[in-house]
């Protein structure tokens, strides 16, 4: 093991021994209900793992990105999913860095202490995807109040939240001098704000992953919702992407991990032939392979927190980062699910599963296509393709 993750190792030993309590049976469960872990959330939650990257004066324990990629990495490779609970890590970041200190005060303490809960951002829309200069859903300031209207896609644990992160558009695309002006970020307080302006409809889809179409029509938000300042809220959130890829390439790492533990697990007890099928290299060899890429990815993660809890630009390395770890842990998925023949097609092995949930990174939240444009562009200095 690197000396990184030793430095988190006691880290390491208290997230493994919380999720003994949720086992393989667990998670099953749950996503043949397609139901929510609100079990595994509220025990993550009461033991403060998901306020590591709240300051201490907020009551959080202020460990830094470093430490939470640690507790997600952990969350995965237990066999759990670390996307139940991520965004509770990362959306409060945008509130930390850009909101009032009447804002931190109120809010930061309560969702440190699990009382709120920020799980959910809404950003992309039906339209216009990652080009989020783009978005239609807008906010007209009228007396007090911003109006919001329009309509957002994928946004992920509504149901599970008490607070939203909006992108909306402030000021006209054709009244800007630069295309990521005008937009501004809110905090929606879904408890009021559901049934009153905002409607939120289920999307079915390939994973039990909680995620909605949001309509908006004359969704009224108070203007002391407003984090920042007005029109600069699309530098705003570019601010807290690094932190949200960093995060999950550590989950990806996570799925990496387990998939390697639980084949070399099966090769070397699954019989055919009168041996053990791991002895074939036709076997071993993927399984090496897998194991060599997740490591190469795991560097890259702890390279890219540590630039990002020493505020230096992580741009770079938290792309690089969700890239290889999204990469490594869907071939380790691969190589799993072949190593187990049939067998990996049955729930009870949990390989299935884990297979469909570390498979949605390749997409989500940035895909691997765009990552490649922003290593071309701004890394290698290529023209811009789009």
């Amino acid at each position: 093991m690197y000396k990184e993750e030793d430095e988190f190792q006691e880290i390491r030993d208290a997230v493994r021994q919380l999720c003994k309590q949720f086992p393989d049976e667990y998670f099953r469960k749950i996503d043949a209900a397609e139901a929510y872990p609100e079990g595994f959330v509220d025990a993550l939650i009461q033991a403060g793992w998901l306020a590591a990257m709240i300051p201490e004066e907020y009551g959080g324990t202020g460990l830094g990105l470093t430490a939470a990629t640690v507790i997600m990495e952990e969350i995965n490779r237990s066999g759990g999913n670390a996307g139940a609970v991520h965004g509770q890590m990362y959306n409060m970041g945008t509130l930390l860095r850009s909101g009032s200190k009447a804002q931190k005060d109120k809010y930061l303490p309560d969702i440190a202490a699990g009382k709120l809960r920020i799980q959910s951002m809404a950003v992309t829309e039906p339209t216009t995807g990652t080009d989020t200069t783009k978005i239609k859903t807008t906010a007209v300031k009228k007396g007090d109040k911003y109006v919001v209207n329009g309509q957002k896609v994928w946004i992920s644990r509504i149901q599970h939240s008490d607070l939203m992160i909006l992108l909306a558009r402030t000021t006209p695309l054709a009244e800007v001098t630069k295309k990521s002006e005008g937009m501004s970020i809110f905090l929606v307080d879904l408890r009021q704000a559901i049934g009153n302006g905002m409607e939120v409809r289920p999307i079915a889809n390939l994973v039990n992953h909680e995620t909605n179409e949001v309509f908006f029509d004359n969704l009224e938000i108070p203007e002391e919702n407003l984090i920042g300042e007005e029109d600069k809220g699309f530098k705003y959130i570019l601010q807290g992407l690094n932190a949200e890829r960093t995060l999950i390439a550590a989950e990806c790492i996570g799925d990496g991990y387990w998939f390697i533990d639980r084949a070399t697990k099966y090769a070397n007890e699954r019989m055919v032939f009168d041996r053990p099928i791991g002895k074939n290299q036709g076997v071993q060899f993927p399984i090496a392979d897998a194991l060599i890429e997740t490591e190469a990815a795991n560097l890259m993660r702890f390279e890219a927190a540590r630039r990002f809890d020493a505020h230096q630009d992580a741009g770079a390395t938290a792309n690089m980062a969700k890239f290889l770890a999204a990469k490594a842990s869907w071939e380790a998925a691969n190589v799993c699910l072949q190593t187990h023949g049939g067998f990996g097609f049955a729930n009870e092995y949990d390989v299935e599963r884990k297979f469909r949930e570390t498979r949605l990174y390749q997409v989500a939240p940035i895909s691997t296509n765009l990552i490649y444009s922003y290593v071309a562009e701004h890394i290698l200095g290529l023209p811009r393709s789009f």
